[in-house]
């Protein structure tokens, strides 16, 4: 379901799956797409005209939400869709900023994110109210005896698999840095659900798809499978209205060894495998674009089928030129120059 309405959409992180889907998914006659990323070999940079590419300082960069800012003015852009991590909460900081410049960000408060982007914090809002891992903080008070193993050891900020390691002694936990930058969670050995949320702008759930993830790699899903199950499905809802959730998300659980699913973690942006929630018949990219340029949302919950993806490879075929200019916009980036 394209967006039938008029505006101008920078899409960031088009070198990743994620915005990837969210361009391709928003595809319209009405919409100018213009596509952003720090890598000039970015696949999605493209997928659209050379005067609609631009490249973008990293996410950490002091530069970078001003930058972003003059881009969007400079080119009248309309609704800004970030789709990296590094990228959400400079951004969310300068919300009003945006607004007022007639900007809307497709991305989540501040104090979702925050709660989000820390593993620590989210466990600590949620665990009264879904099924957690037991999760301990690697700081000066862990005891290393207390954890069952074996145990799995991850940054407490972070997403996809980066960091994540199987613990199976004691010597093993003893030997981990105590600077609370770590977190201890029971092993979950069941199977992984991807749970993709959409909610309104005023915080109505207005669907939940759960996709199995039956092949991964490097933490995206490139086999997977889309199901009804209504636990799950009240799961991510719950989630979402604990965290304060007004856009999309991604809430990935994992079964526990009594079988029950328990909450992983919660990444507040479009997920790599959103093409499969939009093959299964929610547009969770056009349904949150068209809401920011003015088109309010349908009610919830909205229905889905249950669908099943393998991912590919694909090839597109341009003038070398087009990846020199690109390569010359990021060494003038790099160097500070706009």
């Amino acid at each position: 379901m394209p967006v039938d309405l008029p505006g101008r959409v920078l899409v960031t992180g088009v070198g990743g799956p994620s915005g990837i889907a969210v361009m391709q998914a928003i595809a319209s006659p009405r919409l100018t797409i213009l596509a952003g990323d720090i890598d000039p070999y970015a696949a999605g940079l493209y997928l659209v005209p050379p005067r609609q590419r631009v490249i973008l300082p990293r996410g950490d960069d002091p530069r970078f939400a001003d930058r972003v800012f003059e881009l969007c003015e400079r080119e009248g852009v309309d609704v800004l869709v970030p789709t990296v991590d590094s990228e959400l909460l400079p951004l969310a900081r300068e919300r009003q900023r945006f607004a007022a410049a007639g900007v809307t960000l497709v991305l989540a408060d501040e104090q979702t994110l925050a709660v989000c982007l820390d593993k620590w914090a989210l466990d600590a809002r949620c665990r009264s109210h879904v099924r957690t891992p037991r999760c301990w903080l690697v700081d000066g008070s862990f005891d290393p005896a207390e954890p069952e193993l074996p145990a799995i050891v991850k940054p407490r900020s972070g997403s996809g698999s980066r960091g994540i390691a199987l613990l199976r002694s004691e010597a093993e936990l003893a030997a981990l840095e105590r600077d609370g930058t770590l977190l201890v969670q029971e092993l979950l050995p069941g199977p992984e659900f991807s749970l993709d949320v959409l909610c309104g702008g005023d915080g109505e759930v207005l669907a939940v798809v759960p996709r199995e993830r039956l092949k991964v790699d490097s933490g995206i899903a490139i086999t997977g499978r889309t199901v009804h199950d209504p636990a799950l499905e009240a799961f991510g809802a719950t989630v979402a209205r604990l965290i304060g959730l007004t856009t999309v998300a991604n809430v990935q659980v994992k079964g526990a060894r009594d079988g029950e699913p328990a909450l992983l973690e919660v990444n507040p942006r479009f997920p790599g495998t959103m093409p499969l929630t939009i093959a299964a018949g929610v547009d969770m990219p056009s349904l949150a674009v068209a809401e920011a340029l003015g088109a309010p949302p349908p009610s919830g919950p909205l229905p889905f089928e249950e669908v099943a993806m393998v991912r590919s490879f694909t090839e597109r075929f341009f003038p070398f030129d087009e990846i020199v200019a690109l390569r010359e916009a990021a060494a003038r980036v790099g160097s500070g120059v706009a």
